[in-house]
């Protein structure tokens, strides 16, 4: 094997490496792929030039990764991958000064088994304990627990 071919596989291990850590979350194949490169790159330097070669490619692999990862956190890198936009959503906060068991509305989607509802003249979210309630029809507030209203035919 020749010194060339030692340095492209160090060099493509470390591309591995830096996309296990900025791109690709978790451990995975990936990372282990990337330190198995530069791993198997320095053990057959050793193995083909000997060991004062081998020591050579071993801290300089070293260094060039260890440089490399420096690199890529200072160059914001995070800052251009990073999510910046807010989470606006909320949980379904029920007034219940507009909303009472025994409420009659209209279902306004399928509820199957949750869907929308329209109560006196507001929409919510509405759950349902068994049956499939088709749109349009009329439905009535059997209760209400922990903020999910429940709804039933109406008969």
């Amino acid at each position: 094997m020749s010194l060339t071919l030692i340095i492209i596989l160090i060099v493509a291990g470390l591309l591995f490496v830096l996309l296990e850590v900025l791109v690709i979350p978790g451990t995975t194949v990936v990372g282990i792929a990337g330190v198995a490169l530069i791993a198997f790159s320095i053990w057959e330097s050793y193995h083909v030039f000997g060991a004062p070669t081998g020591h050579y490619i071993l801290i300089g692999a070293f260094f060039l990764t260890l440089a490399t990862i420096v690199l890529a956190f200072k160059s914001n890198t995070w800052n251009r991958l990073a999510l910046k936009t807010e989470i606006s959503g909320k949980v379904n906060e029920i007034d219940f000064e507009n909303i009472h068991p025994g409420d009659s509305g209209k279902a306004v989607s399928r509820i199957s088994p949750s869907g929308k509802a329209i109560f006196n003249d507001e929409f919510f979210e509405v759950h349902t304990n068994s049956d499939f309630i088709d749109q349009e029809t009329e439905v009535v507030v059997s209760h209400i627990i922990d903020n999910k209203i429940f709804v039933k035919r109406k008969s």
